[in-house]
């Protein structure tokens, strides 16, 4: 483990403007957004850190703290999507792929009903379904920008407004199961995840740890697949859509 002295706070500091100054040399218009998102991890990071502990010993807070996550995920996910009031159907895709993970976990015995397992577990899987989510949706809409005159053309060909859109947008959307899938592909080849490493930390032996990352691994995929099913359905029956320009429509 990396230890934590004022040297830690000092390098990410550099490995922080570094970043921003890349973004911003490479012309990438992500300088101000990458300064912002690593300031804000600082600030959200140390209240976590004062709340969690206390936090965890209430199922009902912790509880609380999850809906708390799934409404950040909802928000962040959605308005990746679309600036449109549409990015409330965020919810619908997040809450369909983690909802019956957790609901499982919990009625088979294999996640304890206590905020140190519970809170974890459940931002894990609402993590992924937030990427998949905002990847699906914003790769959905720009592919259906990029060819609405296809779209146009199978309207003329017969198919209906839902099918057409799909029969565009599904293949650039499914994309974005790619970074979990090459995530479970080259887990313990190039990379150790985290909960493998943390349980190795905290004493589990490497069968344990691997089990659970497993888990993790397997979960992800579950969540994610299901809610980048759920988002090209919502693209396609027109829930989540970009805005007309000024004039147009």
């Amino acid at each position: 483990m990396l230890p934590v002295t004022p040297l830690l706070g000092v390098v990410t500091a550099l490995l922080l403007g570094a970043a921003v100054a890349v973004a911003g040399w490479g012309l990438l218009g992500q300088g101000h957004a990458v300064l912002r998102a690593g300031l804000r991890a600082v600030v959200q990071l140390a209240a976590v850190a004062l709340v969690i502990s206390w936090v965890v010993r209430s199922l009902w807070w912790s509880a609380l703290f999850v809906l708390l996550m799934f409404a950040v995920a909802v928000r962040t996910a959605g308005r990746r999507m679309t600036p449109g009031p549409g990015w409330a159907w965020a919810a619908a895709p997040i809450g369909a792929a983690v909802l019956p993970v957790l609901g499982l976990l919990l009625a088979v015995g294999l996640l304890p009903p206590k905020g140190l397992s519970f809170i974890p577990v459940a931002g894990i899987l609402i993590g992924g379904g937030l990427t998949a989510t905002s990847l699906a949706g914003r790769r959905a809409l720009d592919e259906l920008h990029q060819r609405h005159g296809e779209v146009e053309a199978a309207l003329a060909l017969g198919l209906e407004e839902r099918d057409a859109r799909l029969e565009i947008c599904r293949t650039a959307a499914a994309t974005s199961l790619v970074p979990a899938l090459d995530q479970t592909r080259t887990v313990g080849l190039v990379t150790l995840p985290g909960a493998f490493v943390g349980m190795l930390l905290g004493g589990a032996s490497p069968v344990q740890a691997g089990a659970v990352q497993l888990f993790v691994l397997i979960g992800l995929l579950a969540v994610e697949s299901v809610a980048i099913v759920v988002v090209l359905e919502l693209v396609g029956r027109g829930l989540v859509a970009r805005p007309a320009p000024a004039g147009i429509g």
